[in-house]
């Protein structure tokens, strides 16, 4: 097995394209990454790639195994084909020497075996921090209700959708009872000038849930950031916008859309398979503890 280090992410982009895209949906996360520093539009916070960990893992056939870590997140990885090889795993725990991750985020068996081998190599524990699902839609159900007016979040959202933000960060990270109280408004203008993000109206005007767009794909995109406060609940209004704002992917010519849920939200998961969302594999999100 050769173990390979790359600092030149287009390099990086040219080898493992084409590979990460035989599972696009698995790997949104990975595939987003490689085409933000390809593309080299944004290099704010996390997205520049000087700071990234590339490898590729490979045999005389080509790669087995593909490892990308934009910190401070997690590692993701992904088995070529969904064929976990030990002796490429072993080859990349050897090769990241004394470099400190944080956890890794990839498809439930991998994720397994790699902490399993991690943490024993380095003596350290591991915690689950979130069991979750992928999701893809290829087809909206025709019978969700269509709820309100959905429009795009504007700069006059930004009396209460830095605080929606939040708690929906919040209540996405497992275990996190406390939620972050926005003191500058530049974090959230910059989700706001991305145009990916929309509002659902009630019949009065007023907001009552979000939900938008993450990463672009070839064929796919990420649908993330759902949030209905928890006063507006149990409405319908979630679903309604989910539904349509994945009508209005599909419509623009993606031929799926995905996205990712937390197993212990049996709510959650109800609502996106009635709109039309396939469970296509199970992901863990792992912390190492040094």
């Amino acid at each position: 097995m050769q173990f390979k280090l790359y600092m030149d992410v287009h390099e990086f982009y040219r080898d493992t394209y084409e590979v990460l895209m035989r599972h696009e949906a698995q790997n949104m996360i990975p595939l987003g990454n490689i085409i933000i520093g390809h593309q080299g539009k944004d290099k704010t916070d996390w997205r520049d790639p000087v700071n990234w960990l590339m490898v590729t893992i490979s045999d005389a056939t080509g790669i087995q195994l593909t490892a990308i870590m934009t910190p401070p997140h997690n590692i993701t990885l992904y088995a070529t084909d969904n064929i976990l090889n030990p002796e490429a795993v072993r080859c990349l725990i050897d090769g990241l020497n004394d470099r400190e991750i944080p956890g890794v985020t990839t498809e439930k068996k991998l994720a397994e075996y790699f902490a399993e081998k991690y943490v024993l190599r380095k003596g350290i524990t591991i915690h689950t921090t979130m069991r979750q699902c992928i999701y893809e839609l290829t087809a909206v159900n025709p019978d969700i209700p269509r709820i309100g007016t959905v429009r795009l979040l504007d700069k006059k959202d930004l009396h209460f959708f830095p605080y929606w933000a939040e708690a929906f960060f919040s209540a996405s990270s497992y275990g996190k009872t406390e939620m972050f109280i926005p003191q500058e408004a530049e974090p959230y203008l910059y989700r706001i000038a991305s145009k990916k993000l929309y509002i659902l109206e009630d019949d009065k005007g007023m907001p009552v849930s979000m939900a938008g767009f993450t990463r672009e794909m070839q064929t796919a995109i990420g649908v993330a950031f759902v949030y209905t406060p928890p006063y507006e609940r149990g409405k319908g209004y979630a679903t309604s916008i989910v539904a349509h704002i994945s009508q209005l992917a599909l419509d623009k010519g993606f031929t799926k859309c995905v996205l990712y849920t937390d197993l212990e939200n049996p709510t959650s998961n109800s609502i996106y398979r009635k709109i039309g969302y396939m469970p296509i594999c199970d992901s863990l999100q792992l912390e190492f503890e040094y």
